[in-house]
């Protein structure tokens, strides 16, 4: 091959040419790879990032379902002292205790004051 650097020709042989592919291909392929590890570093982050949000968000929903369930068993409870409540209003002497719990009631002869 001949090539004309500063007026004159010079010839270069196959080695010289063969060597400049070889730089051109390397520098080539390390473009590549540099590309396919920000590529790789993109996705690995993303990864990490989903798995903190998914590790977040668990957490959260745990948090949640404990505090669900502290409550269910509180309204829980409460429901049981009241079903055996109304079931002692129906057995004998229910009415009896039934008025006792009520003398909040007023009389008929009576008149009710409100404050506010």
């Amino acid at each position: 091959m001949v090539s004309s650097i500063g007026g004159k020709r010079k010839r270069v042989d196959a080695a010289t040419l063969a060597s400049k592919l070889q730089l051109q291909e390397q520098q080539r392929e390390f473009v590549y790879s540099v590309f396919a590890l920000g590529m790789k570093l993109g996705l690995l982050s993303l990864g990490i990032l989903s798995l903190f949000n998914l590790g977040v968000f668990s957490a959260t929903r745990l948090d949640r379902n404990s505090e669900l369930s502290s409550v269910l068993g509180a309204e829980a409870s409460k429901l049981i002292n009241l079903q055996r409540r109304f079931d002692r209003l129906f057995t004998i002497g229910g009415e009896r205790r039934l008025m006792d719990e009520q003398d909040q009631w007023i009389a008929p002869n009576r008149i009710r004051i409100i404050w506010r």
